[in-house]
C-alpha cells in the first residue's frame, strides 16, 4: 500500500512544483495589465486638460458652440487651442482660426448658421439688420462674367480682393500688375457696384450670384482704422486729419483747445464718438462716406438681408482666400496676392494697449454700438477689457 502511494505522492509534488511558477506568472500578467490600464487612464485625462486648458476671461475652456434650429447633422465642434504664451487669436477673442477639420467648408458652414441663428435673436435686431438702400448696393461690387459679387468692409483686407475682381473682369491680366493709385479709383478700376444697375438686375444678381465678404474683430478692426486714417494715412487723404479729426475733438474731448495742434486725434476721442450711437449722427452726415472705415458689418453689408455663400474671417484668411477662389469656382483664374506672414494673428497686446487709460464707461458704450457685429460673427465678447 506504502508502495502504491509513493508515485501519486511524488507526482502531486511535481505538480505543485509546476503549478507556483505558473500562478506566478498568471498574476505578474495580471499586474502588468493593471499598470497599462492606469497609465492609460492618466494620458486620457492628461490630453482632456490640455485641450480645455482655461481661456484668459476666467478660466473656462473655450469651444465654439455653433447653433441653428435648421441643422440637419450633427457637425464637429471647432475645438480652440489655447496658449497665452503665444497668445494665439481663439485664446483672446472668438473666431475659430486653429481648427481640426481637414474640410474647411464645414467651417463655412458653421459661421453661416451662426449668422441665420443671431439674425433671428430679437433681442439684437436693432444692431443686425439694415435696410437694403443704396449705401449697401454701393458696398457691393460685381463682376458680372464669373457671377460673383463682393461686399467691401474695409480695414480687413479688401484692397487685394479688389485687385483679383479686377482681373477677374479683365482690366489687368494679374494682380501684381494693378497700380495702387487704380484699385480704390473707381472711375478707372473696372468695378461695376450694384448700385449703378436697376433693380431688376440688382435683384438677380442678389438671388444668383456667388456673394461673400470679409470681417475682423471689430474692435481691432476700429483700431486699424484709427491708424490707418488719423495717424499714418498713407493714402494721403488730408481730409480724415483737417476735418474729420477737428470735428470729433471739438465734441468729445473734454479740453478741446488743441483741436487744431499738433496732438491730432486721440484713440480715446474716437472711441467716444463712436459709443455715442444717437449723439454722432449729424457729425456722419457731414461726414459722408467716409464713415465707412468705422461702420458696422451690418451697415456695410446687411448680412441678415442678403443671403452669402461664404464670410471669410481676416484671422483665417490663409484657409478662407484659397477656400473662397474654389467656392466661386475661380481657382484656377487668379490668386489671391500672398499674405506676409502674422499680420492677419489677432493682437491682444495691441488691444490691450491703445484701450488702457480709457475709462470701462466708454469702453461699454463702444461694445454697445459694435454687439452685433461680435454676435454675428462669433467673437467673444471681450472681457478683458469690460469687466
Amino acid at each position: 500500500m506504502a508502495q502504491r502511494r509513493a508515485p501519486i505522492f511524488k507526482h502531486e509534488r511535481l505538480r505543485q512544483r509546476l503549478h507556483g511558477p505558473m500562478m506566478r506568472r498568471h498574476w505578474l500578467l495580471v499586474g502588468a495589465c493593471g499598470w497599462v490600464l492606469l497609465i492609460l487612464m492618466f494620458v486620457s485625462k492628461f490630453i482632456n486638460f490640455s485641450i480645455r486648458m482655461p481661456d484668459d476671461y476666467g478660466g473656462r475652456a473655450v469651444v465654439l458652440n455653433w447653433t441653428s434650429t435648421s441643422l440637419k447633422s450633427e457637425k464637429p465642434l471647432i475645438q480652440l487651442s489655447q496658449n497665452p504664451a503665444s497668445q494665439p487669436y481663439a485664446a483672446s477673442s472668438g473666431s475659430p482660426t486653429q481648427v481640426e477639420l481637414s474640410d474647411w467648408e464645414s467651417v463655412t458652414v458653421q459661421r453661416l448658421q451662426l449668422l441665420s441663428s443671431i439674425c433671428r435673436n430679437s433681442s439684437l435686431r436693432n444692431l443686425t439688420h439694415t435696410a437694403l438702400r443704396k449705401f449697401v448696393l454701393d458696398r457691393i461690387f460685381v463682376c458680372d462674367k464669373h457671377r460673383i459679387l463682393f461686399c467691401q468692409t474695409p480695414k480687413v483686407g479688401n484692397t487685394q480682393w479688389k485687385k483679383v475682381l479686377i482681373v477677374l473682369n479683365g482690366k489687368f491680366s494679374k494682380v501684381e500688375d494693378i497700380p495702387e493709385n487704380v484699385v480704390h479709383d473707381h472711375e478707372r478700376n473696372g468695378l461695376p457696384r450694384l448700385s449703378s444697375m436697376s433693380d431688376a438686375e440688382v435683384a438677380e444678381r442678389l438671388n444668383t450670384y456667388f456673394k461673400f465678404f470679409i470681417v475682423r474683430d471689430p474692435f481691432e478692426r476700429l483700431i486699424s482704422a484709427f491708424k490707418d486714417k488719423f495717424m499714418e494715412n498713407p493714402r494721403f487723404e488730408p481730409w480724415y486729419k483737417h476735418s474729420i479729426a477737428p470735428a470729433i475733438i471739438r465734441k468729445y474731448r473734454k479740453n478741446h483747445r488743441d483741436a487744431s495742434g499738433s496732438a491730432g486725434l486721440h484713440f480715446e476721442d474716437f472711441v467716444r464718438y463712436l459709443g455715442d450711437e444717437s449723439g454722432r449722427k449729424h457729425l456722419d452726415r457731414q461726414f459722408g462716406e467716409h464713415v465707412i472705415h468705422w461702420l458696422t458689418y451690418a451697415e456695410l453689408c446687411a448680412p441678415c438681408d442678403i443671403s452669402y455663400d461664404v464670410i471669410g474671417h481676416h484671422e483665417t484668411l490663409e484657409q478662407d482666400a484659397p477656400y473662397i477662389l474654389k467656392a466661386a469656382g475661380i481657382e484656377d483664374l487668379v490668386s489671391y496676392p500672398s499674405i506676409p506672414k502674422g499680420i492677419t494673428r489677432y493682437n491682444r497686446t495691441k488691444v490691450e494697449r491703445y484701450f488702457s487709460g480709457i475709462s470701462k464707461r466708454d469702453i461699454r458704450r463702444l461694445y454697445a454700438c459694435y454687439q452685433g457685429d461680435f454676435s454675428l460673427f462669433g467673437y467673444h465678447r471681450p472681457d478683458f477689457l469690460l469687466d
